[in-house]
Formats: C-alpha cells, structure tokens, sequence
C-alpha cells in the first residue's frame, strides 16, 4: 500500500477506535467513523469490506498493542508468581494509559463478534499457559481456568473501568496492592 493509503487507513482504525470507545459499536456508524478520519465515506469501503471487518481489524491491533505490553520485561526464568504478577502489572498499566483501547478491548471481548470468547485467551497464550503452569504445579487453585482469569483480571479491569469511565486517579501503590491481591485470589 502507499503511504498515502495507509495512512488513510491508519486514521479509519483510530477514528474507529475512538469513536466505537466512546459510543459502542452499533453508535458509531461507517459514515461518523469516515468524517472523523477525515476522508470520504466510500473510502472506508476501499479499506474495509463492511463495518464488521473494521472492527475485528480494530481489535486485530489493540491485541497486538496489548501482546506486546504484557510481555514486556518478563524474563522466562522468573518464578511463576513474579511473570504471572508482572504480566498483570504491565496489563493493568497498559489500559490505565490507554483508555480507550480497555473500553474497545472489553467491548470487543464480550460481544457476539468475539466467537466463543475466544478474542483475548487466544491472543495472548503465554498468560494462559502459565496459569495451566502453575495450577499444574499446585502453585495456584485447582479450578478452571475461566475462574483463574476471572480472578486474575476481574480487580484488573474494575481498576480499568474506574479510570477511563470516571477519570478517577490510579496511582502506582494502588497498582501494586491490586496485583498482589490478584496473587492472594489465585494462589493455593
């Protein structure tokens, strides 16, 4: 793609973005998404085949970006508790400078367009599979593994939420105390 296209581009899935974080999905329409970027309505339709394919490739980036984040400075021969708490720490720093991306992310996540719930598990395996890790070394609870991320992400996003729907200040002791606490709720 040329520049020029893929900027264009670029400005469709931050304006989409943005605007499906602020209204949801079904209040952002193809057209305020289009106007917002800058450029006409059909070039959106160049780009992307219906609203739906916009979306998933909204999604598509925001879980790279999170991806990225979540592994960043986890060494593969830290102990389970310190990758575990340092993947969290970083996640829950991600969306606290990035609101609009947690609101997507969490929108995306629990809508019907996530098949199965699968978005998040799927995308980010290295935290499922030190979960099975370590419950399979009796480090943390013997429940299902739906239950051990409810309880790693459940403090994680209600922080998350706090912040980007309330603006309400989050400051690094309550980053630390929420992800210990989310070590309290896992461990056996």
């Amino acid at each position: 793609m040329s520049t020029k296209k893929e900027q264009k581009r670029q400005a469709l899935l931050q304006a989409a973005l943005d605007l499906f974080a602020e209204n949801g999905f079904n209040g952002a329409s193809t057209a305020l998404i289009a106007k917002r970027a800058g450029v006409a309505s059909g070039t959106l339709f160049f780009h992307f085949k219906n609203k739906e394919e916009l979306i998933h490739s909204v999604f598509n980036e925001v879980r790279e970006n999170i991806d990225f984040e979540v592994l960043k400075d986890v060494p593969a021969d830290l102990p389970i508790r310190e990758r575990l708490s340092r993947m969290l720490s970083n996640l829950l720093r991600y969306f606290l400078a990035h609101p609009a991306e947690f609101k997507f992310a969490e929108q995306y996540h629990f809508s019907p367009l996530n098949q199965q719930g699968q978005g998040f598990r799927e995308g980010n395996r290295a935290f499922h599979g030190l979960l099975l890790q370590a419950r399979e070394q009796q480090i943390i609870k013997d429940i299902p593994c739906l239950c051990l991320e409810a309880i790693a992400f459940g403090p994680i996003s209600s922080l998350a939420k706090e912040y980007a729907n309330r603006g309400t200040p989050i400051d690094d002791e309550m980053v630390r105390v929420t992800i210990a606490a989310c070590w309290d709720g896992l461990k056996r």
